[in-house]
C-alpha cells in the first residue's frame, strides 16, 4: 500500500466519529472516577483520574476544574491557579470556576484581584451564592471579621439552610468572642444536617472555643463515627483530651498518629506536652528529641524541649550542650549574613542551656561589634572568672580596660553593674483554656518565649509565675499580688504556615485595659519572630523610667544610656521620687505639676549611664539624688487595626470548601 495512502486510513481512524466517541467515553469515565474520589476526599488517585481525563480531553473543562480543586485542596495553590485559569478559558461563563479562582487567589494572598474577581462575578449574579462566600473570606483575610459577620448574615437570609455559611457565622462570632451567638450557628447547622460528619467536627471545635469541654469530645467521636478516616476530627480529639488533663489519653492518641504518619509533628509535639503534665520530663524530652530527628525546625516541639531540659536537668547535663549547640550554629549562620539581632537571639538561648559554653567568647565579640564595649569586656571577664580566658582574652581585657579608662562611668566613678535598675515589673500569662486547633497551649508556648525574651530587657522584670492561670481573674489576683505594674495576656491563633499573636496588656493594680499588641508571622522561625514581636511593641510602648544617680551643681548622671535608646538632645522629666504612679487605663505614668521638680537635658551618653544639665521647676530647686527621670512616650491619635488576619480561622473557613 502506498505510504500516502497509509497516511490518510491513520488519520481517518484517529478522527473517525467512533474513535473520537470512545475517546470521549474513555475521558467521561475517568472524570466520573475522579469524582468519586473527592467524595471519599482522596485527593491523589482524584488527581491521577482527571489528568487521565484532560489527556485523553484536553478541552474537557469541568476536568480542567476539578484538577484546579485537587490541587487547592492540597495546598498547591499556584498549580491550582493555573488549571483553573484553564478551566476559565474553556469555560468562560461558568462562574463556579471563575469562583474557585477567587479561593484560590485569597489563598495565596492576591486580595486585590480576588476582589476584582468577586466584582465580576457579583455584577453578573448579585446573589451567587459561592461569591458571597468568597468575598466573607476575603474580608477575613483582610483583617475585618465584623465586615464578614455582617456579609455571612445577609447570605444566610437568603441560603438559610446552607451549612458552610452556618459553620461561618458560627465560626466568626467565635473569634469576636461571641461564643453564645457561635453556638446558636453551629447548633442549628446539626440540627439541619444531622449526618454531616463537617459539622461535627466544627461544633466541636466551636464548643471547645467555649470552654465546653465535655460537649465537644462528645461530637469530635461522633465526627469520628460519621467518619473514622477524618484526621483533623482525630487531632481535635486528642487535643480535647489534652485540654480536659486526659493527659493519658492525649499520649495515647498521639502516639497512634505517630504510628499512622511520624511526620506528623502536631502528634510529637502533643505526645512530649501530655508527659511534661504528667510530670513524665524524662519520657518528653525523649519523645521530643525523635520529633526534632523528623524535624530541626519545628519550633513548638523546640520551645517545650528546651523548657523540660531547664526544669529537670542540671547545667553539666550533656543533652544541654547538645541542644545548644544547635542555637550556637544557627547563631554563626546569622552572623555570616550579617543579621546581628537574630544572632544575638540565638546565643542567647543556647547560652540559656549552656551557660559555660565556648561560644560565650562569639556571643562576647558579638556584642563589641554592636557597639557595646562595656558589656564585651563584662562578658570576657565573667569568661576569666570561669578560668576559660587565654592570652588572646587576657589581652583583650587589658585593652578595654584601658580604652573605657575614659568612659563616663570612670568620670563619675560609678560601676553600671551595681546601679543598673529594672523599673517595670510585668507578668506574662496564658488562659489555660486558650489553644489553637494546631498547637494545644499554644499560647502558653508563646507566652514563656515572651517571658524569655523580655529577660534580656534593660528596663522590664518579668515576674517568674505560672505562665498557665485557669482564667483572666486568677491572672489579675497573681499579677496584682505580686506587685506587677502590668500583666500580659498571649492569645495564639496558627495554621501550619502562619501565627498570629496577641498580648492583651492590663494594669495591675487594676486589672483594666492598657494596650493590645497584634504580630503576624508566617514562615519558618514564626513563633520566634512574633514573640520578638510583641515584646518589642511592649518595650517600645512603656515610657523611659530611670533614677537621677549623682548631683554636681547643675549636672548629673542617670542611670540609662545608650542601650536604653537614650540620646544625647533628650529632655527628661524629673520627678519626685516615688511620685509618679500608673494611669489605670492605658500606659502612662501620672503625675501632678508640683511633683515635677525639673529637666534634665542629655549631653553626654555611655552605654549604660547619661549625665546632663539640670533645670529646675519653679523658683525653689527641689532637684535631689534618687528622684525618678521619665519620658513619656506621645501616643499616636490612630485607632489600632481590629485584629490581626487570624490565620485559624482562615484555616478553618478554607476547610469548608
Amino acid at each position: 500500500m502506498p505510504r500516502t495512502l497509509v497516511l490518510i486510513f491513520l488519520l481517518y481512524a484517529l478522527f473517525s466519529p467512533q474513535y473520537l466517541a470512545s475517546q470521549a467515553g474513555q475521558s467521561a469515565a475517568h472524570y466520573e472516577q475522579g469524582r468519586n474520589y473527592m467524595s471519599q476526599e482522596n485527593w491523589y488517585s482524584a488527581l491521577e483520574s482527571f489528568l487521565e481525563c484532560v489527556r485523553l480531553s484536553p478541552a474537557h473543562a469541568e476536568g480542567n476544574a476539578a484538577i484546579a480543586e485537587c490541587y487547592y485542596e492540597l495546598a498547591e495553590y499556584d498549580e491550582a491557579l493555573n488549571w483553573t485559569r484553564k478551566a476559565r478559558a474553556l469555560a468562560r461563563g461558568n462562574m463556579s470556576v471563575a469562583n474557585l479562582e477567587v479561593f484560590t487567589l485569597i489563598a495565596l494572598g492576591r486580595l486585590d484581584a480576588a476582589a476584582s474577581l468577586i466584582s465580576d462575578i457579583l455584577a453578573r449574579e448579585p446573589y451567587n451564592r459561592e461569591a458571597l462566600f468568597a468575598a466573607g473570606e476575603l474580608d477575613i483575610a483582610r483583617g475585618r471579621p465584623s465586615e464578614a459577620l455582617l456579609r455571612y448574615r445577609e447570605a444566610v437570609r437568603r441560603y438559610p439552610d446552607d451549612r458552610r455559611l452556618l459553620i461561618s457565622l458560627a465560626l466568626v462570632s467565635g473569634s469576636l468572642g461571641d461564643n453564645e451567638t457561635a453556638l446558636v450557628y453551629i447548633n442549628r447547622a446539626l440540627e439541619q444536617h444531622p449526618d454531616d460528619y463537617r459539622i461535627f467536627y466544627y461544633a466541636a471545635y466551636i464548643y471547645a472555643q467555649s470552654g465546653r469541654l465535655t460537649q465537644a469530645i462528645r461530637y469530635a467521636e461522633q465526627a469520628l463515627g460519621l467518619k473514622p478516616s477524618h484526621q483533623m476530627s482525630r487531632t481535635l480529639l486528642a487535643n480535647l483530651r489534652y485540654r480536659n488533663s486526659q493527659y493519658d489519653e492525649a499520649a495515647r492518641l498521639a502516639d497512634a498518629a505517630i504510628n499512622a504518619d511520624r511526620q506528623n509533628m502536631g502528634a510529637w509535639y502533643l505526645k512530649g506536652l501530655s508527659y511534661i503534665r504528667m510530670k513524665r520530663e524524662g519520657d518528653a524530652i525523649t519523645v521530643l528529641s525523635n520529633a526534632l530527628a523528623v524535624d530541626a525546625n519545628d519550633e513548638f516541639a523546640r520551645a517545650i524541649l528546651e523548657e523540660a531540659l531547664l526544669s529537670s536537668t542540671g547545667l553539666e547535663d550533656p543533652r544541654r550542650s547538645r541542644w545548644a549547640s544547635w542555637h550556637f550554629d544557627k547563631a554563626k549562620d546569622y552572623r555570616s549574613r550579617n543579621l546581628t539581632e537574630q544572632a544575638l537571639f540565638e546565643y542567647r538561648r543556647g547560652l540559656r542551656l549552656n551557660p559555660y559554653a565556648a561560644e560565650r567568647r562569639d556571643y562576647a565579640e558579638l556584642l563589641r561589634l554592636a557597639g557595646f564595649p562595656a558589656r564585651y569586656l563584662e562578658e570576657l571577664r565573667f569568661l576569666q572568672d570561669q578560668g576559660k580566658s587565654d592570652r588572646s582574652i587576657n589581652d583583650a581585657v587589658e585593652a578595654y580596660g584601658s580604652l573605657l579608662s575614659n568612659a563616663l562611668f570612670r568620670q563619675w566613678q560609678v560601676n553600671p553593674a551595681e546601679i543598673a535598675e529594672k523599673h517595670w515589673k510585668i507578668a506574662v500569662f496564658s488562659v489555660a483554656g486558650q489553644s489553637s486547633f494546631y498547637h494545644a497551649d499554644s499560647g502558653a508556648v508563646c507566652a514563656s518565649a515572651i517571658r524569655e525574651l523580655l529577660i534580656h530587657d534593660r528596663n522590664i522584670t518579668p515576674l517568674n509565675l505560672e505562665i498557665r492561670q485557669a482564667s483572666f481573674s486568677r491572672a489579675f489576683a497573681l499579677a496584682r499580688e505580686e506587685g506587677a505594674d502590668y500583666f500580659m495576656l498571649v492569645t495564639v491563633a496558627e495554621n501550619e504556615r502562619d501565627i498570629s499573636v496577641k498580648g492583651e496588656l492590663f494594669t495591675g493594680r487594676t486589672g483594666t485595659p492598657a494596650g493590645t499588641f497584634y504580630v503576624y508571622r508566617t514562615g519558618t522561625d514564626r513563633l520566634r519572630g512574633a514573640s520578638r514581636g510583641i515584646t518589642e511593641q511592649l518595650a517600645n510602648s512603656l515610657p523611659l523610667r530611670g533614677r537621677l544617680l549623682i548631683r554636681r551643681q547643675n549636672q548629673a548622671l542617670i542611670n540609662k544610656g545608650k542601650a536604653d535608646k537614650v540620646q544625647a538632645g533628650a529632655v527628661y522629666d524629673v520627678v519626685k521620687k516615688g511620685a509618679a504612679v500608673i494611669a489605670n487605663e492605658g500606659i502612662a505614668l501620672v503625675y501632678s505639676a508640683d511633683e515635677l521638680v525639673g529637666k534634665i537635658t542629655i549631653e553626654n551618653v555611655d552605654e549604660e549611664i547619661a549625665a546632663g544639665t539640670l533645670t529646675r521647676n519653679g523658683f525653689f530647686d527641689r532637684i535631689v539624688p534618687g528622684d525618678d527621670i521619665i519620658f513619656q512616650i506621645e501616643k499616636e491619635n490612630k485607632q489600632p487595626a481590629e485584629s490581626a488576619a487570624n490565620p485559624e480561622l482562615r484555616a478553618l473557613l478554607r476547610m469548608l470548601r
